[in-house]
């Protein structure tokens, strides 16, 4: 029989606030990434080669900073201590599912889109930047934020399933109690 890590008062505290964190922190990327994909990159694509390359390279330095890093990080530690916290609980694989995803789309950021941006910025050429980085660049960071929402829905899943836990471990110790169970 499992537990529900809850009903262990400050370490149980602790697991919901950490699962809740990591789920806060992971739609918060989802989002941007969803952004990206469905206005601001558009958007970009109406503009001339100058414009696009001036604009790309002035989002990637103003992005590069301490709340967006604490959200793209934060989200995998987040989910990940989440998962090892939550070993145990029969909801823990929505969780794992969580990271793996997210896990991916990290990767993906760190492989793909990070090095097109660093070409970006070093292109002298409008034309030839903007030819060599907005389509694949676009379609990682459509499979990035695909990969991300889906971790949002794996923890909000798995932020559900541990809120219903608790509600019926708080149920059965009322019950234990209780003169009918004696």
């Amino acid at each position: 029989m499992t537990t529900n890590s809850r009903s262990t008062g400050t370490a149980g505290r602790s697991t919901g606030f950490v699962l809740g964190a990591a789920t806060v922190a992971m739609g918060l990327i989802a989002g941007v990434f969803y952004v990206f994909a469905c206005a601001i990159m558009p958007a970009l694509a109406r503009s001339d080669d100058r414009v696009y390359v001036e604009v790309m390279r002035n989002i990637n330095d103003v992005i590069q900073n301490p709340v967006f890093f604490l959200s793209f990080m934060g989200a995998l530690l987040l989910a990940a201590v989440s998962a090892w916290q939550l070993r145990g609980q029969p909801y823990r694989w929505w969780v794992w599912a969580a990271v793996a995803a997210y896990g991916l789309g990290f990767l993906t950021t760190v492989a793909f889109n990070i090095p097109l941006n660093n070409d970006l910025a070093n292109m002298s050429s409008p034309t030839a930047a903007r030819e060599h980085f907005e389509d694949p660049w676009v379609a990682w960071n459509v499979f990035r934020a695909v990969l991300s929402t889906v971790a949002l829905a794996c923890l909000a899943r798995a932020l559900v399933r541990y809120g219903r836990g608790a509600q019926t471990s708080e149920y059965l110790a009322s019950a234990a109690g209780s003169r009918a169970s004696r």
